[in-house]
């Protein structure tokens, strides 16, 4: 999975990886270049006494290595470039596939785990690339070139690189091989850790009303510790690895001493060819550790890969149609025939066999009991699920062959939880219509009943907006999200439980408001308050995900129990019906 997914973002970039090759080459090579020219310093300068050699050969040591230099720089500018620009490429990737992905897909996947999977598992596999870039290509160019020149300099010690080289390797596999179950366990882990902090960020005033904060404390701190232990195993492993290169390094170094000098004294070789011999073991030790560190990456990076390319495989429930329709005759009139919805492995559906209709100018309003199945209904229309039976129909066309601009154009939705983004009132309010002009924009908010308190905040229109809207109440947020709608402009209005946290009397007059706004729209309400769909044009009731009822308040009242039940419930809890 990791080649895979290196193989299809690096491929724009053949060209910038062509060329630290190419650079990461020429440098390796020049370093390789100096031991030797070193060597003939001492065995045919020092050791002869001519200082014009020592200084011409000096002279061409000192550009051997401006020219290592300048490559070295270079390759790592380039790989670097390359890196960042895969990981922008990844995580632009990620973003998309997620803004294609249904409810249900987000719902598998979890906000946390997505998150993390578009900064750190991403992060991960591009600091691969990376080290790619500046370590593994040079490892084997110096491997197989220091083996070449080790073998120039002298082949009688040629039987130390074939002892210590392995056993290096080795050592240093079986250590990494430890680190890979924990490599994948730790990604777990930062998903949980994500999950609970983002869970007590998000419900900090739930924690704090019920003063749950040493349990939440506790919680935090048992998904930490998991973390921290899970860490704690692989950085010990990871410890081990320091130590053992060390190890070997000096013991080959002494090896060479002990045996080289051995030679020297018989006149086998020369002291420049032993420091020659020397320079050249440590750097093709030096390249198996690179080569070995490199490995002790690509564990993790492959299991962040796979994570990665779970969500870039994972194909949307909602699938756009091949051959989109996008020129609908009609206004607005929407259609559900014989709906059903279950959810994958649930054992009965949430919705089954829904059928109404809703024209331009009507309201039509959607009640039942907790779990009835209103939201679920109200999401089938913008295509947020698939029906998984039955048809939902726009000017009678299917919502499944609409092209989705064309449905989203004709719907303006208010979802039950209402969200702002990080902003202005202004910015927020454009959401609906981004060449919307200031007039229409206070227009809308004055139709939701919230011009009076924008007005009073700081820069009215340019009033800023916190993350999710926490700056403002739950009933202004409502009305903000209602004024965003209206600004779009739909022929589809959807209000899924849209006045919930308005008082009876602004309900009132923001209804009465929207009458003359929408009368050449389809409105679909979808309520709790009997007040609130009192007036529909047509009011179904649901119950256990099937329809009991459809008319108007007064039919429902005589014909339908499950509703008449709604409304003496409220009528005697004191809400008013």
């Amino acid at each position: 999975m990791l080649i895979s997914l290196l193989r299809r973002y690096l491929r724009p970039y053949h060209r910038p990886l062509g060329l630290v090759v190419l650079l990461q080459f020429v440098g390796t090579m020049a370093s390789l270049y100096l031991p030797s020219l070193n060597a003939d310093i001492i065995d045919l300068g020092v050791a002869r006494g001519d200082t014009d050699y020592i200084i011409r050969t000096g002279g061409w040591m000192l550009v051997v290595s401006l020219v290592q230099i300048a490559c070295s720089v270079a390759a790592v500018y380039f790989g670097a470039r390359t890196a960042m620009a895969f990981g922008r490429d990844l995580r632009s990737a990620i973003f998309g596939q997620v803004n294609r992905f249904s409810a249900r897909e987000v719902a598998h996947f979890g906000a946390p785990s997505l998150i993390t999977r578009n900064t750190n598992d991403v992060q991960q596999v591009q600091m691969l690339v990376l080290t790619s870039c500046t370590m593994l290509v040079a490892a084997p160019i110096m491997s197989i070139g220091g083996v070449v020149m080790a073998l120039r300099e002298d082949i009688g010690l040629s039987w130390l690189m074939l002892v210590s080289v392995p056993v290096l390797a080795v050592t240093l596999g079986l250590v990494i091989r430890r680190m890979v179950p924990g490599f994948r366990l730790m990604q777990t882990r930062i998903d949980t850790v994500n999950r609970v902090l983002r869970e007590q960020i998000t419900g900090i005033r739930v924690v704090r009303a019920f003063v749950r904060e040493p349990y939440e404390t506790q919680r935090f701190g048992v998904a930490n510790a998991d973390l921290t232990a899970t860490a704690l195993r692989v950085g010990r492993l990871m410890a081990l690895i320091f130590p053992v290169v060390m190890l070997v390094l000096n013991v080959s170094s002494v090896a060479v001493l002990w045996f080289g000098a051995q030679r020297v004294d018989s006149g086998q070789i020369q002291i420049g060819a032993l420091t020659a011999f020397l320079a050249y073991l440590m750097q093709i030790l030096m390249a198996v550790m690179m080569a070995t560190f490199m490995l002790m990456l690509v564990p993790r990076a492959a299991v962040c890969a796979e994570r990665v390319a779970e969500v870039l495989d994972t194909e949307s429930s909602v699938v756009p149609s091949t051959t989109p329709v996008t020129d609908v005759d009609g206004h607005g009139e929407l259609e559900l025939r014989g709906v059903s919805f279950q959810y994958p492995g649930a054992s009965a559906p949430v919705l089954h066999d829904i059928s109404f209709r809703a024209t331009p100018g009507r309201t039509t309003a959607v009640i039942g009991s907790t779990g009835a199945g209103k939201t679920t209904l109200l999401s089938l229309i913008p295509r947020l699920v698939d029906p998984t039976a039955g048809q939902v129909l726009v000017d009678g066309v299917d919502v499944r062959e609409l092209a989705p601009e064309e449905l989203w154009r004709r719907i303006g939705l208010v979802p039950q939880k209402p969200y702002l983004f990080t902003g202005t009132v202004a910015s927020n309010l454009r959401y609906g219509n981004p060449d919307a002009t200031d007039d229409e924009l206070w227009t809308a908010l004055e139709i939701a009943q919230a011009r009076d308190f924008v007005a009073q905040m700081s820069g009215g229109l340019d009033a800023p907006i916190a993350q999710g809207g926490t700056n403002v109440s739950g009933g202004q947020r409502q009305r903000l999200a209602i004024a965003r709608a209206l600004v779009r402009k739909p022929e589809i209005y959807l209000f899924d439980d849209s006045f919930s946290a308005l008082d009876l009397g602004t309900d009132a007059r923001l209804r009465a408001a929207l009458r003359p706004v929408t009368a050449e729209a389809a409105v679909v309400i979808v309520a709790q308050r009997v007040s609130t769909i009192i007036d529909a044009d047509q009011i179904i009731v649901l119950e256990d995900g099937g329809v009991v009822g459809m008319g108007r308040h007064d039919e429902l009242l005589d014909d339908c129990p499950t509703y008449a039940e709604i409304v003496a419930s409220q009528q005697t809890t004191g809400v008013p019906a």
